[in-house]
């Protein structure tokens, strides 16, 4: 014979074990949230230094050959390249390939053998842990022009 103080613990104890499921979930929710606050704000921090790459790579091709200053400044491109890829920054690969709307972005065409391959790159394009991050700007052939 069950005692009705007997009942109240075992409804305490359910109860006890309902809120704390509830508080480990909150917990989980709470971490995800928070992973992707961080995800996102890496991922703005890393838009806004692509500029800053794309323009010592337009620099890169004035600079004159084999000085200090040149082995310097090459010295800073790859730190910059190198702190990307440790982010899971890649560059798109898009030279002599079919274009691709979700990976590269048509500025000009020009009239070539076969429509849709690439044959420059305007703006280099990125991936972060594949997703696009921001799209290849490239000049597409077009058979029809």
């Amino acid at each position: 014979m069950k005692k009705k103080g007997d009942k109240k613990q075992i409804d305490y104890l359910a109860s006890w074990k309902r809120e704390r499921a509830d508080f480990l979930n909150y917990k989980k929710d709470e971490s995800q949230r928070l992973r992707g606050s961080i995800e996102m704000i890496k991922e703005d921090m890393i838009l806004e230094l692509l500029p800053i790459l794309d323009n010592i790579i337009l620099a890169e091709k004035e600079l004159p050959e084999d000085s200090n200053w040149t082995k310097g400044f090459l010295g800073i491109k790859a730190q910059v390249i190198d702190f990307l890829k440790k982010e899971g920054v890649e560059e798109i690969d898009c030279l002599d390939k079919k274009f691709d709307p979700h990976l590269h972005e048509a500025v000009e065409q020009i009239e070539g053998e076969e429509s849709g391959i690439i044959v420059e790159i305007i703006q280099k394009g990125y991936n972060l842990n594949n997703k696009v991050l921001r799209p290849a700007k490239v000049k597409v052939t077009n058979k029809t022009l």
